[in-house]
């Protein structure tokens, strides 16, 4: 939308980081999930404590990073196809990605409520 005021915070750069970590963790379960029947497919996965971290430091910095790091999940029982995924496992990521995703939306709405309560506190 043009014309459209947009208010930035700290705190909101940091929630925009958060959330898109959320969505990535998101699409890697789906992909996950998507593959559980292909021979040889491993699970992957994100550290999301340590990526946040990483993006909360680059946000200080003015240069946040814009990709994740995704790299094969270690731990996991293979079948004799040579794939790793479990559905019980998956089902559980997409739950806490889901959680965080509604978190991080909930701050984000607090977060502008405050900005906005600020411009407004004249009238």
């Amino acid at each position: 939308m043009k014309g459209a005021m947009q208010i930035e915070t700290r705190l909101g750069n940091q929630l925009e980081h958060y959330l898109d970590m959320a969505v990535s963790e998101t699409k890697l379960t789906a992909a996950n999930m998507a593959n559980i029947d292909t021979p040889g497919y491993q699970t992957r996965g994100i550290d999301f404590e340590n990526e946040m971290r990483r993006a909360l430091e680059g946000v200080d910095r003015a240069e946040a990073p814009k990709t994740v790091n995704v790299k094969a999940v270690d731990g996991l029982i293979s079948r004799p196809d040579g794939n790793n995924v479990s559905m019980d496992r998956e089902g559980l990521r997409m739950a806490e990605a889901q959680l965080k995703f509604k978190v991080g939306i909930s701050l984000l709405h607090l977060d502008n409520e405050k900005v906005l309560n600020a411009i407004h506190v004249d009238k």
